[in-house]
């Protein structure tokens, strides 16, 4: 009888190469939010592959980049931390956008990981197999990947591939999580984080940015089948607070019909959802707002 696996498999990748939808698809379920803005992960997000021999234990991570707000910079280090003990880690870039410079960096930030290191090329779809070469080839000079891998996070092209090789180099360890266990995530945080979905999909600009998401009362009634969720949005300015209010109330009631349909689904029970925006100055600089707000300095979830 073959031996079990398991063990930690970290994605990271610069802003917007597609790291929550290959996330998602990889679990086969919706866990991380999508957004085509940059910078939509903040946290890292845990979610859990059961297959047959083997746990897969795949971690979503904020974009590694050159952060200039407190806020991005305490992404950037989750990111980090979340590769430093993941036994495999997977460098995701774009084929259609290769920037072989910053991958460099991002790379480099990840040195002193003992994870096997996998670089995966998404959009495979969008690229002749031809121009494929030239991008594989100065991949290749710039670190010792154990492989190269194309894949089409969009259409899930590959990903199959992408798993059977991840499983050859996990080590052999028994199941960390129960088998029907997907994500560590808590209802509150991924209410607040659909919530918070729904804000970039409805917003523009600065507002995705500078929005975060606290859920101020979680109550079940099981008699009535129904869960009350009251949840704060906070902005840094009153121009976004207005914007994200709408004329007459008309975008933050969008919002929450948005949200509130999704969240239904996920719960399976009726649900009340009422959203107020409060404006907390400045808090993407302020190292005691980020840390009330769920962001402490080097964070992994919001509870």
């Amino acid at each position: 009888m073959a031996p079990f696996k398991s063990g930690f498999i970290s994605i990271l990748g610069r802003p917007n190469v597609g790291k929550s939808t290959l996330f998602n698809r990889l679990i086969g379920d919706k866990i991380a939010i999508i957004a085509e803005k940059p910078q939509t992960t903040r946290n890292r997000i845990l979610g859990i592959k059961h297959v047959e021999g083997g746990q897969l234990i795949f971690l979503d991570t904020p974009g590694i980049h050159p952060g200039r707000s407190e806020l991005s910079q305490r992404m950037v280090r989750t990111a980090i931390a979340s590769g430093r003990d993941a036994e495999v880690l997977l460098f995701l870039i774009e084929a259609t956008s290769p920037l072989v410079e910053k991958d460099q960096k991002m790379i480099e930030s990840l040195q002193g990981s003992n994870g096997v290191p996998f670089l995966v090329i998404n959009k495979m779809d969008m690229v002749k197999r031809k121009n494929l070469l030239p991008i594989i080839d100065q991949y290749r000079r710039l670190h010792p990947f154990k492989e190269i891998l194309l894949v089409s996070a969009m259409t899930g092209e590959g990903t199959d591939i992408l798993i059977g090789e991840i499983l050859k180099v996990l080590p052999e360890a028994p199941p960390y999580f129960p088998q029907d266990m997907i994500t560590d995530q808590t209802e509150r945080f991924w209410v607040s984080e659909r919530i918070r979905e729904k804000v970039i999909h409805q917003t523009y600009q600065e507002i995705p940015y500078s929005t975060a998401v606290t859920i101020d009362e979680f109550k079940e009634h099981s008699e009535k089948n129904l869960v009350i969720i009251k949840a704060t949005i906070h902005v840094e300015r009153d121009s976004q607070k207005r914007i994200l209010i709408g004329k007459g109330g008309e975008k933050i009631r969008r919002i929450g019909e948005a949200a509130r349909k999704e969240v239904e689904a996920f719960l399976g029970v009726k649900v009340f959802l009422e959203l107020w925006v409060s404006v907390e100055r400045n808090w993407t600089q302020n190292p005691r707002a980020l840390n009330r707000l769920g962001y402490p300095p080097t964070f992994t979830q919001v509870s």
